[in-house]
């Protein structure tokens, strides 16, 4: 099976992680256990949606200002653009944020899905609108990310499902991971062992 695209997460995979969802959730008055901000803020009360909606943003542009790559991230992304494999990002933040972690490193890639264009992961929406506008099948198909929610958008659209361990919490996905990496670099074995 050759690789047809590489799809990305963006905090904690393709920038190292500053995000801190704890803070988020106190600032927005949301219990410290809330498996998703997002889900929740959408079941406030108007008023209250508003504010945790500009809380969020407010946290996501810091964060996108204040980002640093991955090791290897900008390599990679070289690498499989000389190998003619698509590369998207698919993030639960907002296109500003996300525009804004690729203007400032001078990132580029095929496309780009956040929570403005459709359901957010686990949902597999994203990994199949960025499939159809590539051109490429879900099979062939890695979706790379810290979280599990990653992993979970990659298996309900019959996609790899790749764990980067990038953090304290990642032994967590394991059981949802096609393949676990340390780095990012890892990805051309894998997609060197895909295509053996």
């Amino acid at each position: 099976m050759s690789v047809q695209s590489v799809l990305f997460d963006l905090d904690g995979t393709l920038t190292v992680p500053l995000l801190d969802f704890d803070l988020i959730r106190r600032q927005i008055g949301l219990p410290p256990d809330c498996p998703s901000i997002l889900a929740a803020i959408e079941n406030l009360p108007e008023t209250q949606r508003r504010q945790a909606w500009e809380i969020l943003c407010r946290h996501e542009e810091v964060a996108a200002l204040h980002s640093t790559l991955q090791p290897s991230a900008k390599s990679l992304l070289d690498y499989l653009r000389q190998k003619n494999i698509k590369t998207g990002i698919l993030t639960r933040n907002s296109r500003a944020s996300a525009q804004t972690v690729l203007t400032k490193h001078r990132i580029t890639v095929d496309g780009m899905i956040t929570r403005e264009d459709g359901p957010p992961k686990p949902d597999p929406f994203g990994v199949l609108a960025l499939c159809r506008l590539f051109q490429t099948i879900p099979s062939r198909t890695l979706v790379v990310g810290d979280f599990l929610h990653d992993l979970q958008s990659a298996k309900n659209a019959g996609a790899v499902a790749v764990l980067f361990k990038s953090h304290h919490r990642a032994d967590e996905f394991v059981p949802w991971a096609d393949f676990v990496i340390h780095s990012l670099d890892e990805i051309r074995l894998i997609i060197d062992n895909l295509s053996g």
